[in-house]
């Protein structure tokens, strides 16, 4: 893997929960990684949904191998953030796709 070919900056976030003063639990997102990344596709995709017509937003980001990254968490990427349908090691821990779709993209 070149690195002048991973020209993105990905923030890596994982769902956690925190109590309040008051008590109440609430799920927040902590940074578990900044990583460089390469954009390897980026496409809209239109569906016809029983709420009617809509888009997703998919994207592929290629990282270096990184232990411990799942489809619970999510990336954020020019201000966009991602959640993560799959991710799928390239190699012998070469690098990792991650491929996602925006959120609240419809």
């Amino acid at each position: 893997m070149r690195a002048g070919k991973l020209t993105k900056t990905l923030t890596i976030e994982r769902a956690t929960i925190t109590v309040d003063a008051y008590g109440t639990p609430a799920e927040s997102w902590a940074t578990i990684a900044m990583v460089r990344g390469q954009l390897i596709q980026s496409s809209t995709e239109e569906f016809l949904r029983n709420f009617g017509a809509s888009s997703e937003i998919a994207t592929v980001f290629r990282i270096r191998y990184r232990d411990g990254i799942n489809v619970a968490d999510r990336v954020t990427c020019d201000g966009i953030t991602y959640d993560l349908k799959e991710v799928k090691e390239l190699g012998r821990r070469e690098g990792l796709d991650l491929r996602c779709i925006a959120v609240g993209a419809s």
